[in-house]
């Protein structure tokens, strides 16, 4: 514990956004970090308590007080050795992570928590500009192949534990590039995609082969897949969206999120899109957004940025406390209100709301029939309204991954949500020789937890196949 009387001497101070007027004219990152001083110092608040709770919130089970520690004194080479023992790519949770572990740590109980993700994200930027994260090849290989279907943050971090293991790893993208969702479904003003592009350069040379472009189930069938590697991690995603099946879903201008997101992260990579899909831009449009989580607040920022004249979110849920209780909820994570900086920057929300019917005008949306909800979620009488639009975003979630290819053809069975079933221990699916992780077998989920799950299955398919393993979970 690098100040004893931290916690009590110093307030929490976090990064900073730079103006809305400001960032909402490009797709660029737009965190203010901190000088090195500050991080320090808001790593002294980190009171090293007897029980560090921080580490049940942290899906990877960061060694979060001892960074702290480490950054405090000025020791960042060694805060990035103890960050990289448990997380892969801490530059995508310092970014993107919602941060359970703040609502875990133990400072939240009656002041505010330590800036844990700040400080995360501070070490791994600190780590690349000095150099320190040189790739780190296997310096004996097993001779063993392994296929990684999915270049997700899960599907990387298996490929990548096992690459370090030995493994001759082979990793399939259906996409133009690996990412996944971290490429094309969240937006760049989040997370500019250079940070990918430099892990997939280390992992290159690390011995991972990336295959860009081949959608294991269409372009390659999975018999074929599964006869040229001794395994199979299945680390697609939860891709199937939740549609709302009501009266004129089919008018134009009602979109997915997911096929709206990545057009955007296409345009502004200068990546192609397919020739036979036609734009969808939010452009001079007033837009309604369907769904309050993360996926509605990008729809939110990008249509923004695209010269929206108006957005409006609609949830269904009751508008949460502006405030979490602490007694009742700590150290999980609390429900209360949360505001985005793509809210800030320029959008209505109504809450306890659901969407009756789309109407239209010439095949094409021009509005929407809503209605308030009570504690059941059921239309109230008489608290009907109209919303005017020209673009409708569903973002609701996802419900599974597709089964359509891949998954039927692998012959791994489900379970009772449609993901495909595998334990926590071994990740085995019931197929001979595949295993499944992240969203792919938990749902639709957080970046942290895919790493997790990724980095778990990893070690399990190296045990597998070498009868011991020296992964970690």
């Amino acid at each position: 514990m690098g100040k004893v009387t931290g916690f009590l001497e110093i307030d929490r101070r976090d990064r900073r956004y730079a103006p809305a007027s400001d960032r909402i004219r490009h797709y660029k990152e737009f965190l203010i970090p901190l000088p090195e001083p500050a991080v320090r110092e808001q790593a002294a608040r980190c009171m090293n308590c007897g029980i560090p709770y921080c580490h049940n919130g942290c899906p990877v089970n960061n060694q979060i007080p001892d960074w702290n520690d480490l950054v405090y004194r000025g020791d960042w080479q060694e805060a990035s050795r103890n960050l990289h023992s448990t997380n892969n790519f801490p530059e995508f949770t310092g970014r993107v992570c919602p941060a359970p572990c703040e609502a875990s740590c133990t400072l939240n109980i009656d002041d505010q928590p330590v800036t844990i993700k700040s400080i995360e994200c501070a070490i791994v930027d600190r780590a690349w500009a000095e150099g320190w994260l040189a790739p780190e090849p296997a310096a004996k290989r097993t001779g063993k192949s392994v296929a990684v279907v999915g270049s997700g943050p899960a599907g990387l971090a298996c490929a990548q534990q096992l690459a370090r293991a030995g493994h001759d790893v082979h990793v399939y993208e259906k996409n133009g590039k690996p990412g996944g969702l971290l490429r094309y479904g969240i937006p760049d003003f989040k997370m500019e995609k250079a940070l990918i592009d430099r892990r997939v350069a280390q992992m290159e040379a690390e011995g991972v082969t990336f295959h860009c472009g081949i959608n294991v189930g269409v372009d390659l069938t999975f018999a074929d897949l599964r006869a040229r590697h001794d395994a199979v991690a299945l680390a697609g995603g939860a891709e199937k969206g939740r549609d709302l099946p009501i009266p004129g879903r089919d008018l134009d201008g009602v979109h997915f999120a997911m096929e709206f997101l990545p057009q955007q992260n296409r345009r502004v990579s200068r990546e192609a899109s397919a020739s036979n899909v036609a734009p969808i831009l939010a452009t001079g449009k007033r837009v309604v957004v369907i769904g309050g989580g993360d996926t509605g607040s990008d729809c939110i920022g990008t249509s923004v940025r695209q010269g929206a004249l108006s957005v409006t979110q609609l949830e269904i849920m009751p508008q949460p406390p502006a405030k979490e209780d602490k007694q009742l909820t700590w150290p999980d994570w609390p429900l209360k209100l949360r505001t985005s900086s793509s809210h800030e920057e320029g959008a209505t929300r109504e809450f306890a709301v659901t969407t009756t019917r789309f109407v239209g005008e010439d095949g094409a949306v021009k509005g929407l029939e809503c209605a308030r909800v009570d504690d059941k979620m059921k239309p109230i009488p008489g608290a009907g309204f109209t919303l005017e639009a020209e673009l409708v975003l569903l973002a609701m979630g996802f419900v599974s991954p597709l089964h359509e290819g891949l998954v039927a053809q692998s012959g791994a069975k489900l379970d009772g949500r449609g993901n495909v079933a595998a334990d926590t221990v071994g990740y085995a699916t019931s197929a001979q020789g595949v295993w499944a992780c992240g969203d792919m077998r938990r749902g639709q989920s957080l970046v942290v937890w895919a790493i997790r799950e990724g980095r778990q299955c990893a070690r399990a398919i190296d045990l597998a196949l070498e009868g011991a393993t020296v992964l970690p979970r």
